[in-house]
């Protein structure tokens, strides 16, 4: 079975072509910058060419993917599977259809930039590609294990069973890559921190405890999104005069490492400013590193020790300073890192004297949607 794996941005699309069950890539691509007639780029390689257009037309999602199609030539996909979000009532493993869809319609209050731009996509496929079969792996399926007590607010009840108010847990291909990948750890806390960030509490393989809530607004820092804060400050807001859509927009998309250096929600470039000695830009590195260490506090107290700490996503990989700045929090909890290790990105960064070991491990979230996607299709669960 040739399973292709679509990963759906605001502005981008991403592609991967496996062969089940061997696992092996037949070939990849990128588009970023997707709505743009001129200044878009697209990228393509298998085993016999390879494409770089850092120019190329892409005013939509179906210009992306009939690009990557004509590239990928006649090579057969028997099925797509994408790293779809929030369905409520639909949290594991499914082809998609119109009930399913539906519901990730109904779904856009709770996740909106993320479900919309994959319900885009799908509808690209599906005008393209109407007899195969398209597969969501919802963000949702690892985090089926959180119990209740975890999960729910200290609201009124009626919120939960007549509403559904609750948190859902997502980045959940992260995660679960990271529980495959250190199995042999009873006690694990997965950070993956990028544009948006999440950490998750695994034991035994199984996730207890996700940072985001019913949103994936809750939760860390991120990029331009808050994160946790006291919902009055909603209400204050409005009080000051701010419309409702304005106090949305702030906390979603002016928020987090951009509200607070007042330069970007880049870390890479907020990094720099503070480097040449801006204060906000330290502050806001500073608040950030804070906010996943209390988050990995938490989370070995809910599992009762901690035996790998795990760091992937954009900044987790590629951060030795946030990895450093989290990792000296932790020292408490028996963290202690190399950090001629750490400046490298090794694997194990962890020290001898660590009593928990420090991972850094590359996201591979196409792969876990692939497999999930293969079990369902093939019936090998």
């Amino acid at each position: 079975m040739n399973l292709l794996v679509c990963n759906a941005g605001s502005t981008s699309l991403k592609f991967k072509l496996f062969s089940f069950p061997s696992e092996t890539v037949l070939a990849r691509g990128r588009v970023e910058r997707v709505g743009r007639a001129s200044g878009a780029i697209y990228e393509y390689s298998d085993e016999n060419h390879t494409v770089s257009d850092q120019d190329a037309c892409v005013p939509g999602y179906r210009e992306g993917v009939e690009r990557f199609l004509t590239d990928l030539g006649p090579v057969s996909i028997d099925a797509v599977g994408f790293k779809t979000v929030l369905a409520q009532g639909y949290p594991g493993v499914y082809v998609l259809n119109d009930e399913i869809l539906s519901a990730m319609e109904k779904s856009l209050s709770v996740a909106p930039a993320h479900n919309r731009a994959y319900l885009d996509a799908i509808a690209v496929f599906r005008l393209l590609m109407p007899d195969t079969p398209l597969v969501g792996v919802f963000e949702t399926a690892f985090h089926q294990t959180i119990p209740l007590s975890h999960a729910l607010y200290s609201v009124p009840w009626e919120w939960y069973e007549q509403y559904g108010v609750r948190k859902m847990g997502y980045h959940g291909a992260s995660h679960s890559y990271v529980a495959s990948r250190l199995a042999g750890y009873r006690r694990v806390i997965s950070c993956h921190l990028g544009g948006s960030g999440s950490l998750c509490a695994i034991l035994d393989g199984k996730s207890i405890d996700n940072s985001f809530g019913l949103s994936l607004q809750a939760g860390v820092m991120n990029n331009n999104r808050c994160g946790d804060i006291d919902p009055y400050i909603i209400f204050y807001m409005e009080k000051m005069g701010l419309s409702t859509h304005e106090i949305e927009r702030a906390l979603a998309t002016k928020s987090g490492l951009a509200g607070i250096s007042g330069i970007s929600g880049d870390l890479r470039e907020v990094q720099a400013a503070m480097e040449a000695g801006n204060e906000r830009a330290r502050l806001a590195i500073d608040m950030y590193a804070l906010s996943v260490a209390r988050y990995v506090g938490a989370y070995a107290l809910e599992l009762g020790g901690l035996d790998a700490l795990a760091f992937t996503g954009g900044i987790g990989e590629k951060s030795p300073l946030i990895r450093e700045k989290v990792c000296a929090y932790a020292r408490p909890l028996g963290v202690e890192i190399d950090s001629q290790a750490n400046a490298r990105g090794e694997y194990d960064i962890s020290s001898p004297a660590s009593s928990a070991h420090v991972f850094v491990i590359p996201a591979d979230e196409e792969i876990v949607v692939a497999r999930r996607a293969w079990e369902l299709l093939s019936g090998a669960r």
